[in-house]
């Protein structure tokens, strides 16, 4: 039996819908107050009301706790607005930090194609050049790692992790590995997409051999410093700077409780487990999208769609190097422990969004709801604002919430 949890690593993206239309950027300029989107101009003042209208719909509907949303299209900021409580009484608020997953995945594989960048290391180098005594070393990559399709086989299972004996226990990468390798190969490397945290802490630990620094200080130093993400950091406790968003879950026992302290030493390389605000995570959300901080080369490995050709995957939604790409959007969409999130941004159009959200003691625990939440104000930038014989907030059918895959 898989871990609820395992959804941090995988949310399959077949319900995002494309947007109708794609700019040609030779559009006329936009009248000031207003933003460009697919279906043409649009009122920046509107659009950011018919935002809080989903949000506070989809609130309701899902039972969300929180939400704390960024939506930013162009050089125009449309709305960066926090809704719910945090813990009891104490409302949510911008500033508040939350674990932010495998959003420091993508900056993993941004400080990797950096370090390649630097000719310090190459994506195609072998495992074996650093860990050669590691299964099948010298048939693995570091894209493989980086993609997923190394082989190696994913220990957060439950029958082989007993993570809920202990929820604050600081696990070592060591035994972390250790579980995955006990496990064999699921596959000859680079044949499947078989999603592992094992990969991750593998490719961590590659890039601190071969750089001499610790992944921390690549990461901080490539991706932190330079796009001023001054409310992100990295830490494997359960430490949370304050002001905190606290999470909560019913992984244990089907109760409702606060999982704000529980340990996240499991979900990824150290140094790439990590805290930050929505504002913080929007600033990069752009960034690690359009290749700012890596040149064209290294940008055309970060979508290079190797996966596509690989089940569950098609050639217009795959991973790439440590980050979905899924019908012209560019993301990432943590879930583990009563957190979730969503970073992502569509070239197209120029839309940056940034979602986290918490729940409430009568929501679905399942399923992503921030990637729900996202899918809902996307579909909501896809389409014109309803006419005046018909003023509602507009909301996407019903099917938008079956989102397949955990």
């Amino acid at each position: 039996m898989t871990s609820r949890f395992l959804a941090f690593a995988l949310i399959a993206l077949a319900g995002l819908l494309l947007l109708p239309g794609t700019s040609s950027g030779n559009e006329p300029a936009c009248a000031q107050g207003q933003i460009r989107l697919a279906f043409g101009c649009a009122d920046a003042a509107k659009t950011a009301e018919r935002v809080r209208g989903i949000v506070r719909e989809t609130m309701r509907k899902l039972d969300l706790r929180s939400a704390i949303v960024s939506v930013r299209v162009g050089d125009t900021p449309v709305l960066s607005q926090a809704w719910g409580e945090s813990a009891a009484h104490q409302p949510a608020t911008l500033d508040m930090h939350w674990r932010i997953g495998s959003i420091g995945i993508a900056f993993l594989t941004t400080a990797l194609l950096q370090l390649q960048d630097q000719s310090v290391l190459s994506i195609d180098d072998k495992l074996s050049k650093w860990f050669p005594d590691y299964p099948r070393a010298n048939d693995i990559t570091l894209a493989m790692l980086a993609n997923s399709t190394s082989g190696y086989a994913e220990y957060a299972k439950l029958d082989l992790f007993p993570l809920y004996d202990d929820i604050y226990y600081q696990w070592s990468e060591d035994e972390l590995i250790q579980i995955s390798f006990k496990q064999g190969m699921d596959c000859e490397p680079g044949t499947c997409f078989s999603y592992s945290h094992a990969n991750f802490i593998i490719l961590g630990q590659a890039m601190a051999k071969a750089s001499g620094k610790p992944l921390a200080d690549l990461i901080r130093t490539g991706i932190l410093e330079p796009l001023g993400m001054h409310e992100t950091r990295s830490d494997a406790t359960p430490f949370i700077p304050p002001p905190v968003l606290h999470a909560f879950s019913t992984d244990i026992g089907n109760i409702y409780q606060d999982s704000t302290g529980w340990s996240p030493s499991w979900t990824t390389a150290a140094g790439a487990v990590m805290t930050s605000t929505v504002p913080d995570v929007m600033r990069s959300a752009a960034a690690i999208a359009t290749g700012q901080l890596i040149s064209p080369k290294a940008y055309a490995q970060l979508l290079d769609p190797r996966t596509a050709s690989l089940p569950p995957w098609t050639p217009s939604q795959y991973y790439g190097l440590g980050i979905f790409v899924s019908d012209g959007w560019i993301m990432q969409n943590p879930f583990f422990f009563g957190y979730s999130g969503v970073m992502a941004y569509r070239p197209a159009e120029k839309i940056a969004i940034a979602v986290t959200c918490t729940l409430g003691p009568k929501a679905d625990f399942s399923g992503n709801t921030s990637t729900m939440l996202f899918q809902r104000i996307a579909q909501g930038l896809a389409h014109p604002p309803p006419s005046p014989a018909n003023e509602r907030t507009w909301m996407p059918d019903q099917n938008a919430e079956n989102v397949p895959g955990r």
